[in-house]
């Protein structure tokens, strides 16, 4: 069996400066699912996070920092539910908001005045919640924003983010109460296993290593995008962070959740891609979750259970996609997981026959569906419902048969996995790089750049560009869609460049190149513009 450089199995060197251990990263990749909760004095409100400090009059932030505290009661606070219902949605660690960037401290700290102590509550939120998890076989992490607009505030600097003047680094009283902060977490609550910094990690993830040597610091020093999933499958550990509606924090009015299905899917096409889906959760004020929240992560409870193996400890496929069917493989093993989309939906009882390109089987093979014994469907014993396939030239044909009956309708929407044992790829997919750029500003026009590497056995591929404003985005946002640029068609490896126009002169752009197969279209990395 062949290996590309996307499924070799190294334990690859980490990025630059970085102290995460290569054999924790390969830990924290099997993981695959994480539980995010967002939660801070104001979810009272119903407001985001702390961003609405910034540009804010006196008089609002006043009443943010002197009044919020006094009013913040979780009465409903049950972590131990939270941490039940997120083992049996198969997450295997959490994330929780030790401090967001307002300053709000969610543990006991002797740091600051602005904190769970000086609440109604008075009670440590943060370490009942890790220890509550810690109960339930869940591997405990925290989030902690460098930022503080509190401490801004008390030293009469302008609330804001990313730009020098409120940075740590250039604020020494800052910077000693972030490490100070940071110390305490990491020495009075166990072992961390995972710590996501929100915001420049300058002397705080050294400090994470130093007290913490095994601790995986992921945003801060891994790719972690945040309300995406890159374009392409990445060789080295990520982790992408999405909300289950619009909000991070819980929102009462004004929120449009994804559906349980759009959530399975984020999941599955994150780990056909190589990455952990760390996905959120926002308590009401008074300690419960909302009730659309607890619905969709009891509809992904179901899937996991049925499913679970095609997701942990897994690794992408040659490809990520065929169309509508998604691959993982398992580390190690030459088991592959063909993840069916219903489009259209896979009836029960009935046949479907699938064609896949990109695997081959052996004379070992075997195909089953994950969940099924492959002999019994229900109230029909004269059905064999055992699947079969046929290898024939450039496809691997499979015939099987949806038999779970998962819900009383017996309309399950959800994808069904098939394993193939046994498996080899069968081709080598394209692959193409993203170079260089020129951005004439005065003309608004730019010239994109990329380098076909391989046609993936292709006579001619389509090729081209895309791009997005990134414009008043975090550093790790990306919740713009990505605009179609040119394309032109290629007969050969080489480098190629298209013209855009129509931009912005003062405006600040990504773009990727693509590269479009008949099984599937590859993107080059993101790059900035210019």
């Amino acid at each position: 069996m062949f290996l590309t450089p996307l499924l070799a199995l190294l334990l690859l060197p980490p990025p630059p400066g970085s102290l995460n251990q290569p054999e924790r990263l390969e830990w924290f990749r099997d993981l695959g699912l994480g539980l995010f909760i967002h939660w801070s004095v104001d979810s009272q409100t119903g407001v985001v996070i702390s961003h609405s400090l910034a540009g804010a009059d006196d008089a609002y932030t006043s009443r943010f920092f002197n009044d919020l505290p006094k009013t913040f009661n979780p009465r409903k606070f049950h972590p131990q539910d939270w941490a039940a219902l997120a083992r049996l949605a198969g997450f295997r660690y959490v994330v929780f908001t030790a401090k967001h960037h307002s300053g709000f401290a969610m543990w006991d700290t002797t740091t600051t005045d602005f904190g769970i102590r000086n609440t109604p509550f008075r009670r440590d939120i943060t370490r009942e919640v890790l220890e509550a998890f810690r109960a339930q076989g869940i591997r405990p992490g925290l989030y902690f924003s460098p930022d503080d607009f509190w401490w801004l505030w008390k030293n009469h600097i302008d609330i804001q983010r990313n730009i020098p003047a409120v940075q740590p680094r250039n604020n020494p009283g800052l910077m000693k109460l972030a490490l100070a902060q940071l110390r305490e977490l990491m020495t009075a609550y166990g072992p961390i296993d995972i710590l996501f910094l929100d915001g420049e990690p300058f002397q705080l993830r050294e400090l994470a290593w130093q007290l913490q040597p095994g601790v995986v610091v992921t945003r801060g020093a891994i790719e972690t995008p945040e309300l995406f999933v890159p374009g392409v499958a990445l060789d080295q550990p990520w982790e992408a962070c999405f909300t289950m509606g619009t909000a991070w924090q819980y929102q009462p009015q004004n929120e449009h959740y994804k559906s349980g299905g759009e959530i399975i899917h984020l999941l599955i096409e994150t780990r056909a891609k190589g990455g952990n889906l760390l996905l959120n959760v926002g308590p009401k004020p008074d300690g419960e979750l909302p009730i659309e929240q607890e619905e969709r992560l009891r509809e992904l409870a179901l899937w996991m259970q049925v499913n679970q193996e095609a997701i942990y400890s897994v690794r992408p496929w040659v490809i990520t996609n065929e169309r509508n069917v998604w691959f993982t493989k398992a580390k190690n093993e030459d088991t592959v997981y063909a993840i069916v989309k219903q489009e259209p939906r896979w009836v029960r009882g009935q046949w479907r026959e699938l064609e896949l390109a990109s695997v081959q089987a052996t004379p070992r093979t075997q195909v089953s569906v994950l969940g099924q014994n492959g002999r019994v469907l229900e109230y029909r014993p004269e059905v064999d419902p055992a699947p079969s396939f046929v290898q024939e030239p450039g496809r691997l044909r499979i015939r099987a048969m949806f038999t779970h009956r998962l819900q009383d309708n017996s309309r399950w929407p959800n994808p069904i996995v098939l394993k193939i044992t046994h498996a080899r790829p069968s081709f080598q997919p394209p692959r193409v790089e993203t170079s260089g750029a020129r951005f004439d500003r005065a003309s608004g026009a730019a010239t994109l750049e990329g380098n076909l590497l391989d046609l993936g056995g292709a006579a001619t591929v389509e090729a081209g560009f895309q791009f997005r404003s990134i414009a008043g985005l975090d550093a790790s946002d990306r919740s713009i869609p990505w605009q179609d640029g040119p394309s032109t068609t290629l007969k050969a490896p080489g480098a190629f460049s298209l013209p855009v126009s129509g931009l912005d002169p003062a405006g600040i752009y990504e773009y990727r190149a693509w590269v479009r197969h008949p099984l599937l279209t590859i993107y080059g990395a993101d790059r900035r513009l210019p």
